[in-house]
């Protein structure tokens, strides 16, 4: 089974299983992911919007667009990277996910990443750079590569290493001017990141 069908896969035991069946149920469909399979950078959001509940996709209203911005100014297009969220229902008028549903949906979240095995997970947000890094402040550590292990799920005894790399949520450039320079700054330093991990 190659990459795109194990993902596939993973987003039907998604709805199988029926986590979040609450969250579910005011929804309009998972938005399980979406982008390269084989990608050296996974994006990670925290929950879809109404954009994305309405299309299917993350990141697709105007977070999304200033995401693509961003990945341009690194050249770089949304077909070489992966995005997701932690939380794949929209949760109801944009609340912030609730802790339980972001716990429900970790394991998935960490078989998609065993899955897509990337160089680099980059977090969006405070709520993504939690569940990787529960003990940081990301006003603290917005840019700087933090590398983790995790025990690997659907292989014991395997460990999955990423270096994960926190950065505000592109929303938050979307209210506040100067946050958009810091993003951008941000953003540079991931081509640099990678040259580094692939010397290692």
């Amino acid at each position: 089974m190659n990459k795109q069908m194990q993902l596939q896969a993973l987003a039907q035991q998604i709805l199988d299983d029926s986590v979040t069946p609450d969250l579910k149920a005011q929804a309009t469909q998972l938005v399980f992911g979406a982008g390269n399979p084989d990608a050296d950078i996974v994006f990670i959001g925290e929950a879809p919007g109404k954009n994305e509940d309405l299309k299917g996709e993350p990141f697709v209203g105007a977070a999304g667009k200033f995401l693509n911005e961003m990945l341009a100014s690194i050249g770089m297009e949304r077909s070489n990277i992966y995005i997701t969220n932690i939380v794949k229902y929209r949760p109801p008028n944009n609340r912030d996910p609730l802790p339980e549903e972001k716990k429900a949906f970790l394991p998935y979240l960490q078989a998609q990443l065993e899955i897509i095995q990337p160089k680099i997970v980059v977090t969006l947000g405070r709520h993504s750079m939690n569940c990787f890094l529960p003990d940081l402040q990301i006003s603290q550590v917005h840019g700087e590569p933090k590398r983790i292990k995790l025990a690997e799920k659907n292989h014991p005894g395997e460990v999955l290493q990423l270096v994960i790399v926190p950065l505000f949520h592109p929303a938050a450039a979307l209210y506040n001017g100067g946050m958009r320079q810091t993003l951008l700054d941000d953003f540079a330093l991931i081509p640099e990141i990678i040259k580094k991990i692939n010397e290692s």
